[in-house]
């Protein structure tokens, strides 16, 4: 990719400096210069008077593949202590919604050694098929044996479509798969859509420190992948199906291993769970101190809730850091999620945007929470908080 400036055209009017977050353009002699730090987001060419500025992307020059010999969605398990991590059936509900736009078959995948007893239960979630890579060393995660075995069966099966979860695992494995398959990956996606003119993967996620969302295509290369943060879309209901199991016995040996598990030890679990609570409060900046994060927390306690918080509650060291929800926080999808003088920043957004009613207090009246609530009450969050709770604690007592 290339940057030009045509220094005929280009007045040094400076409005390319301006709106540069990089400083990547700086004005020399009444024209601008690109510099070293340009991250080409293309931000100067949509303020540029003159259109002096342009972009060139150079054309794909990889070997040309047949598109269409690649058919099918798939969602890539993990697991620990032989439970599944819940992003994997998250994962199947967008799956069903992609699968079915395209007309193609959702599979499931997984590695592991004894989930023979869990594959009719998986398959109330609505696969198609579920292909079962069984071996006694897949007991726990090795991260070269997922990528041997993935990358085999994919380059067998030829999926169009691969999601998988971004976690500590999947951000591990997932962009080793690409490598080897000369596929493009998109991480912590959370919007995934069809382009029906295409079939191109819509990937949309937060970008530069998520003041902006970009939405990424792969239109080269199959298949398109994308890891997705936990959270994000919801678990399918249970049904009936008939699913196809296929069961592949895998032969590995100790001596296969770059690595070896020889003790795994348990952490203590930590009480609080924000991606699985069914309500939560949270407080932002408008609550003003950590002394009033009582009233908060106060609120959630009344509501059977969890306590959470916006990243500068934490900075502020006004919640723990396990509390915080965002971007660079936990990313849920409650049923009820109220949110107590946040402003609504991207970055908080894309973490709760999801949740299934959203119910907003702010004295901002133009605060962008607004834009993605159910409910908005304008107003101080000082004085409506505590009628809220004196007002449950009423209806409780009549209960």
């Amino acid at each position: 990719m290339s940057i030009f400036i045509d220094d005929e055209l280009c007045t040094g009017c400076g409005n390319c400096v301006e709106n540069c977050v990089f400083s990547g353009v700086e004005i020399i002699d009444n024209k601008a210069i690109i510099t070293e730090n340009c991250a080409f987001c293309g931000a100067c060419l949509d303020v540029c008077p003159v259109n002096a500025i342009l972009i060139e992307s150079e054309e794909f020059k990889g070997d040309k593949i047949d598109l269409s010999q690649y058919r099918g969605v798939w969602v890539i398990a993990e697991h620990y202590q032989n439970i599944i991590h819940p992003v994997a059936f998250q994962l199947l509900g967008k799956g069903a919604e992609l699968a079915k736009e395209l007309e193609v078959n959702l599979t499931f995948v997984i590695l592991g050694a004894d989930f023979d007893d869990q594959l009719d239960k998986i398959s109330l979630y609505g696969p198609d098929q579920i292909i079962y890579i069984k071996s006694p060393i897949l007991k726990h995660y090795y991260s070269d044996l997922y990528v041997e075995a993935l990358t085999d069966l994919i380059n067998e099966n030829k999926p169009e479509i691969i999601l998988i979860g971004a976690t500590p695992t999947g951000r591990d494995f997932a962009p080793r798969i690409a490598k080897r398959l000369n596929a493009g990956l998109t991480a912590d996606c959370t919007g995934l859509e069809i382009d029906q003119n295409t079939r191109n993967l819509l990937q949309t996620r937060p970008t530069f420190g998520g003041t902006l969302m970009a939405t990424i295509l792969t239109p080269n290369s199959r298949p398109q992948m994308a890891t997705v943060r936990p959270g994000i879309f919801q678990s399918p209901e249970k049904m009936k199906k008939n699913t196809e199991i296929k069961k592949i016995e895998y032969n590995f040996k100790e001596k296969d291993l770059v690595s070896k598990i020889v003790k795994v030890i348990d952490r203590e679990k930590s009480t609080i769970n924000l991606e699985e609570a069914e309500i939560i409060v949270a407080g932002g900046r408008g609550v003003g101190s950590k002394e009033n994060f009582k009233m908060i927390e106060e609120l959630a306690e009344v509501l059977g809730a969890e306590l959470g918080g916006s990243r500068v509650t934490v900075e502020l060291n006004w919640l723990d850091q396990d509390r915080q929800i965002g971007q660079t926080g936990k990313t849920v999808s409650p049923k009820l999620y109220i949110a107590c003088g946040i402003s609504g920043a991207i970055q908080h957004l894309v973490g709760m945007q999801n949740s299934e009613i959203i119910v907003a207090i702010n004295k901002d009246r133009k605060a962008p929470i607004f834009k993605v609530a159910h409910y908005g009450i304008i107003g101080d969050l000082h004085e409506i908080v505590p009628v809220l709770i004196e007002e449950i604690k009423k209806i409780k007592n009549e209960e």
